[in-house]
């Protein structure tokens, strides 16, 4: 919004008061964050059906989540993974595999970016802890992955076998 207002140059008071009815005016673009974890063992990978949830309900995806102020990328699937799979993880034991810039597609300004880890060690037994959320928690073979992936999950496990580090998705 351009507004016609003369004014002296020198008038840092007028030249503030544009500023910030400029920057009031104007929304930058923002993206989502999210972290997602590949434990993989023996050429199989572990994947979970969502399960009554508003996003990709019945499809599988890998252990992962949005990643909170304040909090980083690391940290976030640290979280997650106990949160879901009941594992503890180390910030050394993680490796970035893959980052993924996606479009879902959608009318809201919700686009994101996907940091994908792997860990190959971690402590605890795998269970599954949210069964509000997830209604299995497997070992699938990784080059034989279920028909019902996400397929922007099935497009990251492709990459990280390929040793893509980053790609898009729904553009």
């Amino acid at each position: 919004m351009l507004y016609d207002i003369s004014f002296n140059a020198n008038d840092e008071k007028v030249i503030n008061i544009i500023f910030y009815r400029f920057n009031m005016t104007t929304k930058r673009h923002q993206n989502i964050p999210a972290s997602y974890l590949a434990l993989i063992k023996d050429n199989k990978i572990l994947l979970l059906r969502r399960f009554n949830t508003e996003y990709e309900t019945g499809n599988y995806s890998m252990v992962a989540g949005h990643v909170d102020s304040g909090e980083t990328f690391t940290q976030c699937i640290i979280r997650e993974a106990e949160e879901e799979a009941g594992i503890v993880l180390k910030p050394e034991d993680l490796k970035v595999v893959h980052t993924m810039h996606r479009n879902p597609g959608t009318s809201e300004n919700n686009e994101k970016i996907d940091v994908f880890f792997i860990a190959e060690k971690w402590e605890g037994e795998i269970v599954n802890k949210e069964p509000h959320k997830c209604d299995d928690l497997s070992w699938f073979n990784i080059d034989d992955l279920p028909e019902n992936i996400i397929p922007a999950v099935r497009q990251a496990i492709d990459a990280i076998k390929n040793k893509i580090y980053y790609s898009e998705y729904g553009w």
